[in-house]
């Protein structure tokens, strides 16, 4: 479920993890520049926005975040972390041209980062949901 983020941002690499309520995610705007932005919600976090870090790609076909007015948005990472069944942390890089999608949710002048998944198209992979990764 990406639970796990590392990016480059002015020339330091940076990893992050979701459990961390300062956690933040790279957008790539149209200019090329990145803005850093609050990667979803923690229930220990104010504001009005959905709890967790991810938004299904199907409840986003749905309908169910058309409240917080989403915008798809690229992320610009060099990999992403997920658990195995022994919660062990695997990386997964990403290759040149692709990027993982992300959706921008706005609550007022609140906004978050939501990282868009998918059902993974692995027979064995150990989470229902896997970042949804998209090429240039």
């Amino acid at each position: 479920m990406c639970g796990g983020i590392y990016y480059t941002y002015r020339g330091q690499d940076i990893r992050v993890y979701f459990p961390n309520p300062g956690a933040m995610l790279p957008v790539r705007k149209r200019s090329g520049e990145c803005e850093l932005l609050p990667w979803g919600r923690r229930r220990v976090q104010p504001g009005e926005l959905p709890m967790g870090g991810w938004a299904r790609l199907d409840a986003i076909y749905a309908g169910r975040w058309d409240y917080w007015r989403p915008v798809p948005v690229k992320l610009g990472v060099k990999s992403f972390m997920e658990r195995d069944i022994e919660n062990n942390n695997h990386w997964y890089d990403l290759v040149n041209g692709q990027w993982i999608q992300g959706l921008v949710a706005r609550d007022g002048y609140e906004r978050r980062i939501y990282v868009v998944t998918v059902a993974p198209e692995m027979m064995d992979a150990i989470h229902d949901r896997w970042p949804r990764i998209l090429h240039a």
